[in-house]
């Protein structure tokens, strides 16, 4: 078997910084496209196209034992999730205005840098604007809008990105407290959409997203005919 670990054997001095750490994975065989970076750990998007083995860990670990190698499946399909959304709405080398001290989007949007080229940014000049909405609260303002008699609205801006738009609170929730992190609350939701929705949870798991396509099939329809 191929030993991996013969391609670091003529050390060299790899610093702890974002580069080194990314020249290192590249060293080794990983597919940084398809990992998240941050300081203390680094999270697998997707364990195939990454191609992080525990091998590649194994000999990762050794250059950066301080830096954990995150390999949580749920963690994969949120990140699956949110790619189906974001491939469609980010265009390469583009700049992206991002919400402040939100991990999940953070860590979601990281990898696009080297994806897409894209910079991430919190001040200044951009082409699109991140949403930070997930689908339970998206799917909460559909019911909200029609129960109130005002109908579906489709007010999104076109340079917006939505990266956690098809991604349920309980993935999102189950994974962060699996990773230490603080869950997300739900806030300023109307409450009789959530009861509406606590019910339908009970007879159709799968309401939420049936509601979201349902959503922007009409939308589609609608712009078709203008």
């Amino acid at each position: 078997m191929f030993d991996i670990s013969g391609l670091v054997e003529d050390k060299e001095d790899f610093t702890t910084s974002k580069k080194d750490v990314l020249k290192f994975l590249k060293i080794i065989g990983v597919d940084s496209r398809f990992i998240s970076y941050t300081s203390e750990k680094i999270y697998i998007n997707n364990l195939r196209f990454s191609k992080f083995s525990r091998k590649r860990q194994e000999t990762f670990n050794k250059q950066y034992p301080e830096i954990e190698v995150v390999r949580n499946s749920l963690f994969q399909k949120i990140c699956s999730k949110s790619s189906k959304v974001l491939s469609l709405e980010i265009e390469p080398n583009s700049v992206i205005l991002m919400p402040r001290d939100n991990f999940m989007v953070d860590v979601l949007m990281e990898p696009y840098t080297r994806k897409y080229g894209v910079k991430l940014i919190h001040d200044g000049d951009y082409d699109y604007v991140v949403n930070p909405t997930i689908l339970d609260d998206e799917v909460n303002d559909i019911f909200s809008t029609i129960f109130s008699g005002e109908g579906l609205s489709f007010n999104r801006s076109s340079n917006e990105i939505c990266p956690l738009i098809n991604v349920p609170l309980d993935w999102i929730n189950s994974f962060l407290e699996m990773d230490g992190k603080n869950k997300i609350k739900n806030e300023n939701n109307d409450e009789l959409a959530t009861s509406f929705m606590e019910f339908l949870e009970d007879v159709a798991p799968q309401y939420r997203e049936n509601v979201l396509k349902a959503s922007e099939y009409i939308e589609k329809k609608l712009e078709a005919k203008k």
